[in-house]
């Protein structure tokens, strides 16, 4: 049985031992004060109130014994945090002591120091302030000048400003209260070891740690000559030393004041005492810090047991020792854990507090954090509402609490990617902080942070840049020049330049960060390497390559160093070295460094992780780009099988996986599969996207590629000009992306030979390129050459030269000169100078675009094959039969071995015909034709010129053989397509119908 029940059962027995109401009075007073005492209010509450009717009875209404009790009554209201019913009844007892008192009685002033002390409670620190003052100025006439109750004053309105945050004037009023009672006490009265530990605090809130010390020590050199070893206040000196040392980081020094703490309270109290449980609990936070949770949960157990056993099963004490457990488990990201007691806790204090008491509110807040921590968002804000509720009715207006409770329900909306209605959570808390802080107050940082972080992902650049400068400018006049905020602070404007493209201003910011952080940071910590995470990022991002790989590589350095072999982070610095090697083309390391990031994700994260399915995305990714399309399919399909369970079926993540998918099956010539991959991505897209999203016009572009390379060109122009207007109307006409529909349609009507449709939509591709690129762009010099194919087919050589001019020079601006880019262009003049009859120029461009081609592309690649056909072309029509056979055949061997267009082939086939034809091998000349022909009508539509090629070749081998019936057949069907689909100019059109008249004159 603890002292405070022996007490009160005592009191019991004088109760009933009582000989008149005076006497039961104040028996009810003391059982009242034994209860408070005990935690258990209800029933302080009863024996306060039976006290007070008795004095009600017998005494007058204005009797100063009756603001006593009101007093009391008080007292037990402000303990259950219920503070309207506290003023109250101080109030009642406040205007029975103006009556009663003399107008400077120094009781007056306890009654203004007790309502100061409520509004204090309540967060309305100006009318606390005001009930300070009035106190102060009665003890100012009541007293002499170095009463000790001045200091008392003074400390009160000190604690005011200590909870304002205006830690100056609080340290000025601490230290009027020290000044008084250096000439009041004795050098060593444990009054001014209070003062120096008041002192101290307000130090340590201003970071000022040094200082903060030297006041908590000189408090425990008073107290240790003044006070017997064991005494408590020493305890209190001891906590306080070890809470800066905490703060300090310096967590050894802390866990060495926690133990002292101990020790005394081991020796003075009974092992059950409560204080004794306080002392592990604080030991306990020490542990917590220096992140060593299980024996940090040890401690609160010890605890919790001393406090079941020591205290009634409902006291506040314990609510908090549960309370205390949850934020360890919290800590350590088990929020499963977290919950029960948390829950217990709030049990608890729902029948030993009041429902609008503070301690209520926070722990609904606990819950609401757990909550929001395992994504439970619903959950999280209906808690945070809780807490917010019960704070608006208890706390005053400007309370720094209701800037919190918003805050957090902030935050879950932007977890929950509701940026605006975070928004507006993070603006109310703002008001409050502004109003109730100083313009440079460091809390202010953390709203100014917040916001920035919404703008920021509202895109919203310009407005996010603007509040981490303000927070930027706080730390500035706050923190010393190196603190490592200062860099956290750079850092994230550096990240908002980043997202803004402004790479140099990105890397002007990240690289002041990290400059910081090698001065106040050991070599090893883990945010350098986030710095020069950060530093490579924008390398990478600026193409300079090797300066990224550099940065990185210091990054993963460090990490190595700090983590163990398996952590996440690893993947990171992993996956970003392997994303610049695939950037240089060097896939066999990028292949590597993504394993490793797989390899550990394996070891470190469930198996249907999602960040295992964006491993095998990347491993996917870089096969594909190395053209092992088997490979790249089987990590895409690993990924899509992970998402598919993770994921709901409309998810924007399972379409980017669809796609990828649906790109390796495309580049593999399987195209229906393609097709229904591409399909699933539209659904998808359709279905979470606004009808005119940029996405969807991505998806119809690949379907319309789809269409274009099955030969169903009609299909194909009608997907591209669905994604043509989502283009227009998303970026206007001018974009980029719309110059690329534009071109995709023409190569569409190009392939039909329409190619006057195709003329016009390629020149309104190069127009828009001519002003959304430089005039070195790629892309601009694509166009040039899409035209000149264009005018080459319709006969308009010059145009199609000039064009191509354009385009080799574009390319001499922007790539290097053995790139692929450039046989395609040398390819180009080739053809146009071959339709010229300028053969020796055309054999010359051949042959640069043949170098080209063996020195960047695999010996059996279709481009290869076709540049050999064209050269065994001009050697034919230069006469050197043996020459063209010789390049049609090294055409043949790659293409009747390897995966080529089966077109390209026919051109082969038809230009062998033309080749034995003309060496008068008639029969090889046929069978030639026939395949040729054969393959066009199977692949191409029937009216396209290729065809009428053929048709023609078809006809002057008839003509050789003098079979005129097949010949003319054949001509006449030239003839049709070739007035058709080529303008009346055309030489082809022109050459036909020459054929046509040497036909009809032999019969």
């Amino acid at each position: 049985m603890g002292y405070p029940e022996k007490a009160r059962q005592l009191c019991t027995i004088l109760l009933d031992e009582a000989s008149d109401d005076n006497e039961r009075a104040i028996l009810y007073n003391y059982i009242s004060i034994m209860y408070d005492n005990m935690g258990e209010y209800s029933k302080a509450l009863e024996f306060q109130e039976k006290s007070l009717e008795i004095k009600k009875q017998n005494l007058p209404p204005d009797h100063i014994d009756l603001a006593s009790s009101y007093h009391g009554i008080g007292g037990i209201y402000s303990g259950r945090g219920e503070y309207a019913k506290a003023l109250e009844f101080y109030e009642r007892s406040h205007e029975i002591c103006k009556v009663a008192l003399s107008p400077n009685h120094p009781n007056l002033a306890t009654s203004y120091n007790n309502i100061g002390l409520v509004y204090s409670k309540m967060g309305e620190y100006s009318k606390a302030l005001e009930y300070y003052q009035s106190s102060l100025e009665i003890r100012k006439i009541a007293l002499p000048p170095n009463h000790p109750d001045l200091a008392t004053s003074y400390a009160s309105i000190g604690s005011v400003y200590d909870d304002m945050k205006e830690y100056s004037k609080a340290i000025e009023s601490y230290q009027q209260s020290l000044e008084i009672c250096k000439v009041a006490l004795p050098p060593n009265h444990p009054d001014l070891a209070t003062y120096y530990n008041n002192i101290g605090t307000a130090y340590d809130n201003m970071c000022e740690y040094p200082k903060a010390l030297e006041s908590h020590q000189r408090s425990l050199e008073i107290r240790k000559i003044v006070l017997p070893q064991n005494h408590p206040d020493l305890v209190s000196s001891y906590n306080n030393i070890a809470s800066v040392y905490n703060s300090m980081g310096m967590f050894s020094k802390a866990l060495e004041f926690n133990q002292r703490s101990i020790e005394v309270r081991k020796i003075a109290l009974p092992p059950n005492h409560p204080d004794l449980a306080s002392s592990y609990q604080d030991l306990a936070v020490t542990y917590s810090h220096m992140k060593q949770y299980s024996k940090a949960l040890e401690h609160l157990e010890q605890s919790l047991e001393i406090r079941k056993i020591a205290l009634p099963p409902n006291h506040p004490d314990l609510a908090i020792a549960y309370r205390n457990i949850g934020n360890v488990y919290a800590h350590m990201d088990e929020y499963s854990k977290a919950l029960d007691p948390y829950e217990r806790s709030l049990e608890i204090s729902k029948i030993a507090l009041s429902p609008n008491h503070e301690d209520l509110a926070q722990i609904y807040s606990n819950i609401g954090l757990v909550y929001s921590s395992t994504n439970e968002y619903s959950k999280a804000l209906e808690f945070y509402e809780r807490s917010l509720e019960i704070r608006k009715t208890a706390l005053a207006s400007n309370h720094p609490d209701l800037s919190t409770t918003f805050n957090a329900i902030g935050d879950v909306y932007y977890q929950m990617g509701q940026y605006s209605k975070a928004l507006e959570y993070y603006e109310k808390s703002l008001e409050i902080r502004k109003t109730a802080l100083p313009a440079n107050h460091p809390d202010l940082v953390t709203l100014y942070n917040n916001i920035g972080f919404a703008y920021d992902n509202m895109d919203k650049y310009s407005e996010a840049l603007e509040y981490f400068e303000r927070s930027l400018e706080i730390l500035k006049l706050t923190l010393p020049p190196n603190h490592p905020d200062l860099a956290t602070s750079y850092n994230s404007i550096g990240n908002v330049y980043d997202n803004m493209d402004e790479s140099l201003k990105a890397l002007e910011s990240y690289e002041k960060s990290l400059e910081i952080r090698k001065t106040a940071l050991p070599p090893n910590h883990l945010d350098l390497a986030v710095s020069y995470n950060n530093i490579g990022f924008v390398y990478d991002k600026i193409g300079e390559y090797s300066k990224a790989l550099e940065s990185y590589e210091k990054s993963l350095e460090i990490r190595k160093t700090a983590l163990p072999p398996n952590h996440l982070d690893l993947t990171v610095s992993y996956n970003n070295m392997a994303s610049v090697y695939d950037s240089m083309s060097e896939y066999s390391k990028a292949l590597d460094l993504y394993e490793r990031a797989l390899e550990i994700r394996k070891i470190a994260l469930p198996p249907n992780h999602l960040d295992l399915a964006k491993s095998y995305t990347n491993i996917g990714h870089v096969y594909y780009k190395m053209g092992q399309y088997s490979k790249a399919l089987e990590s895409y399909e690993q990924s899509l099988e992970i998402r598919k369970k993770d994921l709901p079926i409309n998810d924007a993540e399972l379409a980017t996986c669809y796609s990828s998918i649906g790109n390796t099956y495309y580049n593999m010539n399987q195209y229906s599969t393609a097709l229904e991959f591409y399909e699933q991505v539209l659904e998808i897209r359709k279905s979470i996207l606004i009808p005119n999203h940029p996405d969807v016009a991505v998806i119809y572009k690949d379907i319309g590629d789809v269409y274009d390379s099955m030969g169903e060109y009609l299909k194909a122009i009608e997907f591209h000009k669905r994604a043509l207007e989502i283009r227009k109307i998303a970026f206007g006409t001018n974009h980029s992306d719309v110059a690329e529909s534009y071109s995709d349609i023409g190569l569409a009507y190009y392939k039909i030979a329409d190619y006057s449709q195709a003329l016009a939509s390629y020149e309104q591709s190069l127009e828009i390129r001519k002003i959304a690129f430089p005039v070195n762009h790629s892309d601009l010099a694509l166009s040039y050459r899409n035209f000149a194919a264009c005018c080459e087919k319709i006969g308009n050589y010059t145009v199609a030269l000039r064009a191509l001019q354009s385009c080799y020079e574009t390319q001499q601006e922007a790539i290097e000169d053995e790139n692929e880019d450039f046989a395609f262009t040398y390819s180009w003049f080739g053809r146009v100078y071959r339709s010229m009859k300028n053969y020796q120029k055309a054999l010359e461009y051949f042959e640069k675009c043949l170098a080209i081609d063996i020195k960047t592309l695999a010996e059996n690649d279709p481009d290869v094959a076709i540049t050999y056909s064209n050269i065994g072309d001009i050697y034919r029509l230069i006469g050197d039969h043996e020459k063209a056979l010789k390049y049609h055949r090294k055409a043949l061997d790659i293409q009747e071995n390897a995966e080529c267009k089966p077109v390209d082939c026919a051109t082969t086939y038809i230009n062998l015909g033309e080749t034995y034809r003309e060496m008068k091998d008639y029969e090889t000349a046929l069978k030639y034709f026939e395949k040729g022909i054969e393959i066009r009508k199977n692949k191409l539509p029937k009216n396209h010129p290729d065809l009428a090629v053929g048709y023609h070749s078809m006809s002057k081998l008839y003509i050789a053989t003098r079979e005129y019936d097949a010949a003319m057949k054949n001509v006449q069907e030239a003839i049709v397509i070739a007035q058709e689909k080529l303008p009346p100019y055309h030489p082809h059109l022109l050459e036909y119908k020459e054929t046509f008249e040497t036909i009809r004159k032999d019969m």
